[in-house]
């Protein structure tokens, strides 16, 4: 039951008894249920679903981007976590990036310097849980791209705010502003290269992807302007399942994946959160955002020191998440004075003085579970709104910039260096008691990611709240997320004049954003209820999608 003090918009949860899909977009979770509905696995729902995101969500989510997934449920001998982020390409060093400036270019094709990872990760994924034929997942992708699907509400935002980075690449320009302005809600996107594409992966298989004519024809073209990717750095390439890293929380026990992703930070939240009463400041007060924010604060430090790939950093994982390391740690908040933004020092030094640096990007975040109970949670991305702002030649596709994330300082754990993977901001999470899978559930939104999913589950776990109360809560941003360039603490206005002006007084620099911002990013959730075998489904107002069931 849902806590009736909660809030509510009229957009109750979805129940279902045999299978759900939750996405930002509604034609993507449709696609997804579809997939279930044709005796599909989890798996087969959220590949179906992810390859019509990077059709109808472009600015958002693509063939050119990485992914990671959680799988959880029948079969899985507990949680699956998959790595499909790919590594900076061969030629790409510091020493020839900084013939371009002190960063890297977050647009045009020297950001396109990384091996896109998704499709990988969705050919292992389906190779151990697919039911349907790799064909099938395709289908609904290639008729969007071919044939076309209207502009969502956060696709026409977009295409206004990028206006002048779209105008830049003459692929771009063409595929999105075919009458030079930005199209509408409700106009119609068709994009024939892309469908072309997504046909020769159908029909091909995953391979094709790094070994056939689309990793030749992107980088062919990407070379010629300046990206040193190559299709050598594409055959390299593969997908791995890794050891996922969790802690608890009020008993259940919370899960992540491990670096290159920031999911260590958001476990580390959680710790902090345990030693505190949460239920007993209530939700929405003053006392309920400063303790979270800065939690957030102390874990973030930690993140700056250590986040990069860990085959080349050894990051000390096992103090990071200790319950009596979080202890300490958490005699840093004081419950009346905020920390100075960017003051907080790191528990454990990497001993080298190295810059820190924030961490933006956008994502899609989508989940599903099948008829069997088993669950996904899994999240894509292409960076930055619209990647790198580059397509690859005549295939339609927009590469990321993920590369542009890594520092050309030396003493930086995150520095560029060939064939390293860049640190990540994006994390799926899933949420287990007793061993089995009850919670799916992430978001989109850089640097909100950990600080929504400790809304989540604090709103669920502490105050009672179903998964569509807790995603249409009002939310919070500590620090910056894609498209912003400030640290402040910024709150939706539904938090209150009273508790902004509470939380001014405490020190935070505070910022009002509109009701349902966009900025605090797109949650998705699906909670699992084995003791009446149904599921309960919610999806982020603030996005375009929802959550069907079956």
């Amino acid at each position: 039951m849902s806590n009736p003090n909660g809030p509510r918009t009229g957009r109750p949860p979805t129940y279902a008894p045999r299978g759900m899909v939750s996405t930002p977009h509604t034609l993507a979770s449709s696609a997804g249920l579809d997939a279930l509905a044709r005796g599909g696995s989890a798996v087969d729902a959220a590949i179906a679903a992810n390859a019509v995101l990077a059709v109808v969500y472009p600015h958002m989510a693509g063939l050119g981007g990485d992914g990671f997934w959680l799988i959880a449920g029948p079969g899985t001998d507990g949680v699956q976590a998959l790595n499909a982020s790919g590594p900076a390409a061969r030629a790409a060093t510091i020493q020839r990036y900084r013939q371009h400036g002190t960063e890297i270019p977050a647009r045009g094709p020297l950001a396109a310097l990384t091996v896109p990872g998704a499709v990988d990760g969705w050919r292992l994924a389906h190779e151990r849980h697919g039911r349907l034929t790799w064909a099938e997942l395709f289908d609904a992708a290639i008729s969007y791209a071919r044939h076309g699907a209207p502009v969502s509400r956060s696709l026409a935002d977009w295409l206004v705010t990028d206006l002048p980075v779209l105008r830049q690449d003459p692929q771009m320009a063409k595929t999105f502003l075919p009458a030079t302005d930005p199209q509408r809600d409700g106009a119609v996107l068709i994009q024939d290269d892309l469908a072309r594409s997504l046909e020769e992966l159908a029909t091909e298989g995953a391979r094709a992807f790094y070994e056939g004519s689309i990793a030749e024809r992107i980088t062919a073209d990407l070379g010629l302007r300046g990206s040193p990717l190559r299709r050598e750095d594409f055959a390299a390439y593969r997908a791995g399942w890794v050891q996922p890293i969790s802690t608890t929380y009020r008993g259940y026990e919370v899960v992540q994946l491990p670096p290159n992703t920031q999911g260590f930070a958001a476990l580390q939240i959680l710790n902090l959160l345990e030693g505190f009463d949460v239920a007993s400041w209530g939700e929405g007060t003053a006392d309920y955002y400063h303790h979270i924010v800065e939690a957030v604060k102390v874990a973030f430090a930690d993140r700056d020191e250590w986040l990069t790939d860990p085959d080349f950093v050894d990051i000390p994982l096992d103090i990071l998440l200790d319950k009596g390391y979080a202890d300490r740690r958490r005699d840093l908040i004081d419950p009346r004075r905020a920390l100075e933004p960017g003051t907080v020092e790191p528990g454990v030094r990497r001993g080298d003085g190295a810059a820190r640096r924030q961490h933006g990007g956008d994502t899609v975040y989508f989940t599903a579970v099948d008829a069997d109970g088993m669950a996904v949670s899994s999240i894509q991305s292409i960076y930055h709104d619209f990647g790198a702002a580059v397509i690859g030649g005549d295939t339609g596709i927009i590469l990321q910039n993920r590369g542009s994330s890594f520092s050309l300082d030396d003493r930086h754990p995150n520095r560029l260096e060939p064939g390293k993977r860049s640190s990540h901001t994006i994390i799926p999470a899933m949420l287990l008691e007793g061993g089995q899978p009850v919670l799916a559930f992430g978001s989109m939104g850089g640097e909100g990611q950990p600080q929504t999913q400790a809304a989540m589950l604090t709103r669920i776990i502490d105050f009672g709240y179903d998964v569509q109360q807790a995603i249409e809560s009002p939310r919070w941003l500590m620090g910056r997320t894609w498209g912003t360039t400030s640290s402040d603490l910024r709150l939706e206005s539904r938090i209150g004049d009273q508790v902004a002006r509470e939380l001014t007084r405490r020190g935070h620099p505070v910022r009002t954003d509109a009701a349902w911002s966009g900025s605090m990013g797109h949650a998705q959730a699906i909670r699992i209820h084995h003791d009446r075998d149904l599921l309960e489904g919610g999806a982020d107002p603030r996005g375009d999608g929802a959550a069907h069931g079956r």
